[in-house]
């Protein structure tokens, strides 16, 4: 069922707008538990579609339809996760979350266009860096759905025990583990401030393929990993080690040739882009302690990609 138009199109009706205004909410939780903007925007149609394929009587039933819509995308969810695990297995090389971009740093968004992007329904704050989001895919899907149902959207134990499927003490157990997790790979992180300028310093050093720079930039331990789901070039293995990182970096500055470098907001963070044109070819996101830079993720899956290619289209702003 289309909820977004048509004549038949039950949530354009007056009554349906406070319902239809839930979709922001839903898909922020989607997409934390996805870490998959695509998924997560296909899970919150699929629970609209449920909704409205109901009787207008068994809707009218319904005490809190946001409730019943949250238990609905958590359960499609907590599925996709488990469906996940095996896809996974068939994979080419290392996975990682989505990126998400910042609408309002693209100036193809300035040319008139009104169409919203499931990107925009996102809040970026500390849940969707992508540190937190790599650390959330660690959990097993129960975890991370009362982790996430109950520390992040403070949804009480007894509502998460009847979305999970387990008694409220287990759910409890369930988010004390993923919150142990959370806390076990949480670093001191920098400030906002020092943090782009980290970023910047390491666009410029790797521009002039300056090992030393680089070097000086990263932690010793620190760990690059690329995601091009067969889809693109990118490494098989995570790179590890400050010395061969950089000089990793410089044999893919001397392959690339000439290319644009942003520095671009990625999942609310400092990050860069790589950009050949128009075409957005890299989003690279950064977890940095102190002055260094401890994990690097490339995401170069052109699947993964299309938000930044739609925002892409004209060429940003310097």
């Amino acid at each position: 069922m289309d909820i977004t138009g048509g004549d038949e199109d039950l949530a354009g009706r007056p009554e349906d707008e406070p319902l239809m205004s839930e979709r922001r909410n839903l898909a922020n939780l989607a997409y934390r538990l996805l870490g998959s903007l695509t998924e997560a925007e296909d899970a919150v149609q699929e629970a609209y579609a449920r909704w409205f394929a109901q009787a207008v009587e068994r809707r009218a039933a319904v005490s809190n339809p946001p409730a019943w819509l949250t238990t609905v995308v958590s359960r499609i969810c907590m599925d996709q996760l488990r469906s996940a695990r095996m896809r996974r297995e068939r994979y080419v090389g290392e996975w990682i979350p989505e990126p998400l971009p910042a609408r309002a740093e693209w100036s193809a968004l300035s040319h008139g266009s009104t169409a919203t992007d499931p990107a925009d329904h996102i809040t970026l704050d500390e849940s969707v860096e992508m540190a937190f989001l790599v650390v959330l895919d660690s959990m097993t899907p129960a975890e991370r759905v009362a982790f996430m149902l109950h520390d992040v959207f403070r949804m009480p134990f007894n509502e998460v025990a009847g979305i999970v499927g387990r008694t409220p003490g287990a759910c409890r157990e369930l988010a004390s583990s993923g919150r142990r997790r959370v806390a076990a790979a949480r670093t001191r992180g920098a400030r906002a401030q020092r943090r782009s300028a980290v970023v910047g310093e390491f666009r410029r050093a790797w521009q002039a393929m300056d090992v030393d720079a680089l070097v000086r930039l990263l932690d010793p331990s620190v760990v690059a990993v690329a995601d091009g789901g067969g889809r693109a070039t990118a490494s098989p293995t995570p790179v590890r080690g400050h010395l061969r990182v950089a000089e990793f970096l410089v044999r893919l500055a001397e392959l690339a040739g000439r290319l644009d470098l942003l520095e671009r907001t990625v999942n609310g963070q400092p990050g860069l882009v790589a950009m050949h044109g128009s075409q957005v070819l890299t989003v690279y996101a950064f977890d940095i302690e102190e002055s260094h830079i401890r994990r690097i993720w490339a995401m170069r899956n052109p699947d993964k990609l299309r938000p930044w290619s739609r925002w892409g289209e004209r060429p940003p702003r310097a």
